[in-house]
């Protein structure tokens, strides 16, 4: 049977699995980023898992209010290409991938670790921005917002709380997934890319 909403089951999948992490600290370390672990392949499932669970409940909420916001539109575009089972593809992968430069940038680094599903949200969004910059849809179903406009004020925020170091929310991963979900989507349908230029320069206001 098909799947019909991949976001929905991320989504949710997320929200159990972080739970999960903020009651058992046992589980929360088994599933974090953590590249002084790595050394083994028993250890490298923590290159996805670590998107399934989040520092606190604020961060769990962030992630998932904008991937659940505009998931569900990028799934109706894949679809439409009748490349449907991308999309998972998409998000898993950019998780992988975004995570990949702090571990290596930090992999003898006893101190560093990192989670959120920063990297797959990030390439959801830029998925959109490619397919549609100007989509306008509903945060929550109340707050109207452009999927470009909201794709900048959320690299903003990654950038800002990046440089703040405050926490263990590996934030640059957001930037890497924002590319990652950008050049995914350009390769999945590169023939678009002239489209894109013209939404780009008659934005739809």
């Amino acid at each position: 049977m098909e799947i019909q909403s991949f976001t929905f089951v991320f989504v949710l999948l997320t929200v159990v699995v972080s739970i999960w992490a903020f009651r058992d600290r046992s589980i929360y370390n088994k599933l974090l980023l953590y590249p002084k672990a790595m050394d083994q392949a028993s250890e490298y499932h923590r290159f996805i898992s670590h998107g399934f669970i989040h520092a606190d409940e604020q961060h769990l909420i962030f992630n998932m209010i904008a991937l659940f916001s505009i998931g569900s539109y990028v799934e109706l575009f894949f679809k439409g290409f009748g490349i449907h089972y991308l999309y998972p593809v998409l998000y898993l992968s950019a998780i992988f991938v975004a995570a990949l430069p702090s571990y290596i940038k930090h992999r003898n680094n006893p101190y560093f670790a990192s989670l959120g599903a920063s990297g797959g949200t990030s390439a959801v969004m830029f998925s959109l921005v490619y397919l549609a910059p100007w989509e306008k849809f509903s945060i929550l179903f109340i707050i109207p917002m452009w999927a470009i406009l909201f794709a900048v004020l959320y690299v903003w925020y990654s950038v800002y709380m990046s440089r703040r170091q405050s926490d263990n929310v590996n934030h640059d991963a957001h930037l890497w997934g924002a590319l990652y979900g950008f050049a995914f989507t350009f390769l999945c349908d590169p023939t678009h890319g002239q489209i894109f230029t013209q939404q780009i320069l008659n934005p739809r206001f």
